[in-house]
């Protein structure tokens, strides 16, 4: 599958050649304090299938492995962009947030569980919103499509008349 990518600002962008099959959630230490969220997704592929347009800046760390991993940035608006070895890259793991289709993309395997976040099995309990928390209440995962429930109330701004639903029933 061919796919796009871009950092948020534009100054780099990119096209990959990938393989659907190989996305993947991470749940390491690291990945939790570089992205700052409790997961990051990737999608490995051969450097030989990445055509990259722009400079990234580059930071390399050593993994719990002892290897040496280049995390690679946009230096002006700081999206990841992938991760590859620090001397002589073969496979670019490309961080999914970066990539257009990101929404066709589902993780296949979840690794470095141990270390993940022990409430990410209740999120989907948790009211969804359409946008910030004062949005609507999407339907519940699964359920209509997951668009927007909304009620209109009488009278005032038709802004203010949308109530939110709540994401259960009634206790």
């Amino acid at each position: 599958m061919q796919i796009p990518g871009r950092c948020h600002c534009g100054a780099i962008s990119f096209t990959a050649l990938i393989d659907p099959s190989r996305v993947i959630a991470c749940h390491c230490t690291d990945c939790q304090q570089f992205s700052g969220a409790p997961f990051r997704a990737v999608i490995p592929t051969p450097v030989e299938n990445v055509r990259l347009s722009g400079a990234p800046r580059h930071y390399v760390k050593v993994a719990e492995s002892g290897n040496r991993r280049a995390q690679a940035f946009c230096a002006e608006c700081g999206t990841q962009l992938y991760a590859t070895e620090a001397e002589a890259p073969r496979v670019l793991n490309l961080r999914l947030g970066c990539v257009a289709e990101r929404a066709m993309l589902p993780p296949r395997a979840q690794i470095w569980c141990e270390s993940s976040m022990p409430w990410l099995q209740d999120l989907g309990a948790l009211p969804r919103h359409a946008k910030g928390t004062s949005s609507p209440v999407l339907a519940p995962a699964g359920a209509a499509g997951g668009r927007p429930e909304v009620r209109n109330r009488p009278g005032g701004d038709p802004d203010d008349r949308i109530q939110q639903v709540p994401a259960q029933g009634p206790a």
